[in-house]
């Protein structure tokens, strides 16, 4: 199971790359191979202001749809559309091309509640 050191991750099993006050945010390694084969990704929030642990889309799998909970309260700023024609970059590469949204933080503060990777992998039972 891959679980990038230089990542923040949630209970839920989202990551959050954080550049200055933007994240990158995508589904774990772990959370993508649970589900299986991912069929369509959908988030229709991008330019809102959403809270922490809000749902801000869904990924459907195969076998079952998921909500994506908001890692951090803030504004989401660019959905990634090479999901639309090939939402299994979420199974193939996870932490690359398979992101999901970008989004400008509102409490930097938040980041400290999220978990390391060392954390997560306890978390997850690795």
């Amino acid at each position: 199971m891959n679980i990038p050191a230089d990542l923040h991750y949630t209970k839920d099993h989202e990551w959050i790359k954080i550049d200055g006050d933007t994240a990158t945010v995508g589904i774990t390694d772990f959370a993508q191979g649970e589900l299986g084969d991912i069929v369509y990704v959908e988030v229709e929030t991008v330019g809102e202001s959403m809270d922490q642990e809000e749902v801000f889309g869904t990924v459907e799998a195969v076998k079952t749809v998921s909500d994506l909970f908001l890692p951090l309260s803030g504004e989401i700023l660019e959905f990634n559309e090479a999901l639309e024609d090939e939402p299994e970059l979420v199974n193939t590469d996870p932490y690359g091309e398979g992101w999901m949204i970008k989004m400008k933080i509102a409490d930097q503060n938040q980041v400290e509640e999220l978990l390391k990777s060392d954390a997560y992998q306890e978390l997850v039972g690795g």
